[in-house]
């Protein structure tokens, strides 16, 4: 029998807004996923159509999350691991090994893992997880802007761009926010002042 490896990235640590995404990828020993790296180097359109791909050739995939409250309970790493943690877990498939992108492996993952640094370009497991987390967390990104399009989610998906501390200015904190970024923490203390 095949050795089952699981790649697992998470993507929305960095941004100011909204939850922070994990996903966990089983690929079968076959597959045709032409084009597939690190999210970060392909473009949006190339993202989503190898997303659908991953979903339809995976031999189980899952993309979990840790919300605003749980970032701010536990913070955005504590937070990371638990999104990761939670999409091993999720898998209908158990793997025998896990990939993590990074330095750094999940406490509790009840599996033999490693982290492999810059894994989302060198492993193709971890380049699978890679763009579909990144495609749950832009999902999530267009989903708040047609809720609040003065943010500007859309265009910079939470992260901390001139457009965005700009909105914030202007319009304030909401509680998608996460309250204990910087930026987002100096507004709220100029608000109480």
């Amino acid at each position: 029998m095949a050795l089952l490896i699981a790649g697992v990235d998470e993507a929305g640590r960095g941004p100011l807004v909204g939850s922070v995404f994990a996903a966990a990828v089983i690929l079968p020993a076959q597959y045709d996923l032409p084009g597939l790296t690190d999210s970060k180097k392909l473009s949006e359109k190339k993202r989503d159509a190898l997303a659908a791909a991953v979903k339809a050739q995976a031999l189980a995939w899952c993309v979990a999350s840790a919300g605003v409250d749980e970032i701010a309970e536990l913070n955005i790493l504590h937070a990371t691991m638990l999104a990761m943690r939670r999409a091993v877990q999720g898998l209908a498939v158990r793997p025998h090994k896990v990939w993590i992108d990074g330095n750094r492996v999940p406490p509790g993952l009840l599996i033999p893992a490693e982290a492999v640094i810059k894994g989302d370009s060198s492993v193709i497991q971890i380049s699978a997880a890679s763009v579909l987390a990144k495609t749950a967390r832009d999902a999530q990104m267009y989903a708040l802007a047609e809720r609040f399009p003065q943010y500007g989610f859309d265009r910079h998906k939470g992260y901390g761009t001139a457009e965005h501390l700009a909105a914030l200015q202007q319009y304030g904190v909401l509680p998608e926010h996460r309250a204990a970024f910087a930026p987002v923490a100096a507004v709220l203390r100029a608000v109480n002042q």
